[in-house]
């Protein structure tokens, strides 16, 4: 089944059992596949990995507004963006440990002869290419960085 008819299923599941913090989300998230199909023109399906990435920005979003709430003191607001990133990030597949991500960094930076922070840009591309929804952008560049220098 693809991520869209899983969606579509726990949206249904979600209404009947009156669940508002996933139907937020999973409305959210649906809106966000049906805006970036329409944006190519043509009614075409995404690729597992355009869906991963839009999964991914809308976890991320969620995260970011639930710290800039709890920075200002407002854990009444952070509370229900933690929760919707929760729904959405049950759609990802499992993250990967920082010391599994590291083996993966390290692979490439030997595959590609990187030798310094020069060689940044071309080793996150691949480093992101080939752990697509299973570590976030900002723990791959902290790794690459630290390996780097």
């Amino acid at each position: 089944m693809s991520l869209q008819q899983d969606i579509m299923v726990a949206l249904k599941e979600a209404m009947k059992a009156k669940d508002q913090t996933a139907l937020t989300a999973l409305r959210a998230v649906k809106s966000a596949i049906l805006l970036a199909q329409t944006e190519s023109g043509a009614k075409e399906e995404l690729t597992e990995e355009q869906e991963l990435k839009i999964l991914q920005k809308q976890v991320k979003q969620r995260k970011d507004s639930a710290a800039i709430y709890l920075e200002q003191g407002r854990e009444d607001l952070a509370a229900p963006e933690l929760a919707e990133a929760k729904v959405i990030s049950q759609f990802l597949p499992t993250a990967l440990s920082d010391d599994d991500v590291e083996k993966v960094v390290v692979n490439i930076i030997n595959q590609v002869g990187a030798q310094g922070m020069k060689d940044m840009g071309k080793v996150m591309g691949l480093v992101s290419k080939e752990l697509a929804g299973q570590a976030d952008g900002k723990t791959i560049s902290n790794i690459v960085k630290a390996k780097l220098s």
